[in-house]
């Protein structure tokens, strides 16, 4: 039976209650990214918790397009174990694609649904301070061969003091995953695992992270095996069963990394789902994957 709506918004008050001047990091990419409607619609979300009082801060990926944008400028997309390699060539095809045009894009996108945003990147505050990733180890036809996958780093220190500042003032922080070294130059990251590392360094309340499946499935063919909650001690055993696999892999790593360093719920969701993310925090029937620490989470 529907709900009347005065019985959604009664559900929806002491979520909002426990929520209310808590920080929440959304991660946004996948189909989110390619689709204006869903990434309207995940926007406006975004800014309805700021207006029930809740400081959001957006980490957007954008590894779709800068593939597109390399082919378009006849230079092939090369990975490496899931990682894309990236000569000097490539990291300014990603700055360009990231900061010159997805990060403007929600930004501009906030302003016109209400809200106040801002992009930032590591370099913004020395913001995301990270290092180069050595060179990978991959095994070719049987034979181990050493791979340099150029400027892709691994964040060490992420800095929230410019984050904090954005969101007294009002503003919703949109972060490209961009880090600098200590030299300054400019680091490819991954955004799953950074938006883990700043959700723990802002002691967020939950951390979101939009994908286009409805959570870890352990069959990707059948909507219906979803894992509604996953512990710590759960995530190393189902990458060994390959439950966990490919773009998963950072997804659950990056949630592990927030739980761990005191974050209370990280959230794996579809964002291709109208208004999925309210759905998630807001009802008493969760529609993705909670990542959680062992002990029982309150009902």
């Amino acid at each position: 039976m529907e709900l009347k709506r005065e019985n959604v918004l009664i559900e929806a008050l002491p979520y909002m209650q426990e929520f209310f001047d808590s920080i929440m990091v959304i991660k946004v990419g996948g189909n989110a990214m390619v689709s204006a409607q869903i990434m309207e619609d995940i926007i406006k979300d975004v800014v309805l918790l700021r207006y029930v009082g809740i400081k959001p801060v957006i980490v957007h990926g954008g590894g779709p397009e800068i593939t597109e944008k390399m082919e378009r400028m006849g230079k092939k997309a090369e990975f490496c174990q899931g990682l894309r390699i990236t000569d000097d060539e490539t990291m300014e095809i990603a700055r360009m694609v990231l900061v010159g045009n997805i990060n403007t894009k929600i930004v501009s996108l906030i302003g016109v649904c209400g809200g106040k945003g801002i992009g930032l990147t590591g370099h913004d505050g020395r913001m995301i301070l990270g290092h180069k990733q050595g060179v990978q180890k991959v095994v070719v036809d049987g034979i181990e061969t050493e791979v340099d996958i150029g400027w892709v780093g691994e964040s060490e220190v992420i800095n929230p003091d410019i984050l904090h500042i954005m969101l007294e003032n009002g503003y919703i922080p949109v972060i490209s995953p961009i880090a600098v070294d200590a030299k300054g130059n400019a680091l490819n990251i991954n955004a799953d695992i950074v938006a883990g590392d700043i959700a723990a360094a802002l002691h967020a309340k939950k951390l979101i992270l939009m994908t286009d499946v409805s959570g870890l499935l352990r069959n990707l063919k059948d909507p219906a095996s979803r894992i509604s909650r996953v512990t710590l001690e759960e995530i190393e055993p189902l990458i060994a069963e390959g439950v966990i696999r490919g773009g998963m892999i950072p997804k659950l790593k990056g949630a592990a990394v927030a739980v761990r360093n005191g974050v209370e719920r990280a959230h794996i969701i579809n964002g291709s789902v109208s208004h999925s993310m309210l759905l998630e925090l807001f009802t008493d029937c969760g529609v993705g994957t909670m990542v959680c620490k062992l002990e029982k989470p309150k009902e």
